[in-house]
C-alpha cells in the first residue's frame, strides 16, 4: 500500500492516511457511494458512478484516491480521462475538436455524512491533482458537471478556481452547470466587470453565459443564493 498523505482530523483527531484506490478497493468504494446518497434529503443532486464506470478508471483511465481511517474508507476522489464523444463536457464550453484530448473529468467526490466538516474533499482535490501532475502533462482543462442548489459540491469547486462556463440538461435532461479551470493558468483572472444573478434564474445565467461571462463566486443573502459572474478583460 502506497501511502500518498497522513494527517489528523479537525474533528475528535482521528489519524487517517490517503492511498491511491485499485481494483481491489471496488466493493468498498460501491459501499461508501451508496451509504452518501441514502444519507441524501434531494437524491438528485448527485450523479453517481456505475460499478462498471469505476472499472473504468481503476484500470487506467484515471485515478482514484481513498482516505482511510485504519482499515476503513470514509471517503473518495476521482479523475477520469473520458472518451471523445458527443456529450464530451469540452464541446459544451466551447472548445475546439483538437483541444478534446486534453480534458480531464473531475467525477465524483464522496466523504461519508458522519466525517464531514473536515476538509476532506478539499485535501483529496489537492492531492489529486498533484498526484495527476506527477505522472501526466499533457491535461490543458479539467471539467466537472455540479447540480445547481448542490451547495457543497459548488462550494468545493469554486474553492478550486474553477469557473461555470456553462449551465445546461445533462445525463437524461437534468440541470447542471459546467465547470472548467484551465491547468496553464497560473495567475488570478483580472475580472473587468463583475454581476450577480439568482441561483433559480436559469435562463437569465444561461444568457449570461452564452454572452461569454463565467460564474466565479457563490453567496447567500437574505436566504438566497446568489452566483457571481466576471468577464474577463481578455475577452
Amino acid at each position: 500500500m502506497n501511502i500518498i498523505y497522513e494527517g489528523t482530523l479537525q474533528q475528535g483527531g482521528e489519524s487517517f492516511t490517503v492511498i491511491e484506490l485499485l481494483l481491489e478497493n471496488i466493493n468498498e468504494i460501491i459501499a461508501l457511494q451508496n451509504t452518501v446518497i441514502h444519507s441524501l434529503e434531494k437524491k438528485e443532486t448527485l450523479q453517481p458512478l456505475t460499478k462498471k464506470e469505476f472499472q473504468n478508471i481503476l484500470s487506467g483511465n484515471g485515478l482514484m484516491l481513498g482516505v482511510f481511517l485504519e482499515e476503513r474508507l470514509i471517503g473518495f476522489r476521482a479523475l477520469l480521462v473520458p472518451e471523445i464523444d458527443e456529450d464530451h463536457l469540452g464541446r459544451d464550453i466551447g472548445l475546439s475538436k483538437e483541444e478534446l484530448p486534453g480534458v480531464i473529468y473531475q467525477e465524483v467526490s464522496i466523504v461519508h455524512q458522519k466525517y464531514r466538516g473536515n476538509r476532506l474533499q478539499q485535501t483529496l482535490a489537492i492531492l489529486i491533482m498533484q498526484e495527476l501532475m506527477k505522472t501526466d502533462n499533457s491535461f490543458t482543462h479539467i471539467c466537472c458537471t455540479v447540480a445547481p442548489f448542490n451547495i457543497p459540491s459548488l462550494k468545493d469547486k469554486f474553492a478550486q478556481g474553477m469557473e461555470i462556463a456553462a449551465l445546461k440538461e445533462k445525463y437524461g435532461k437534468m440541470l447542471r452547470y459546467v465547470f472548467v479551470k484551465e491547468l496553464s493558468e497560473g495567475r488570478d483572472k483580472d475580472w473587468s466587470e463583475i454581476t450577480r444573478l439568482k441561483m433559480d434564474d436559469t435562463k437569465a445565467q444561461q444568457e449570461m453565459l452564452a454572452a461569454g461571462w463565467r460564474g466565479i463566486q457563490l453567496e447567500m443573502e437574505d436566504g438566497e443564493y446568489w452566483v457571481s459572474f466576471g468577464r474577463n478583460q481578455e475577452s
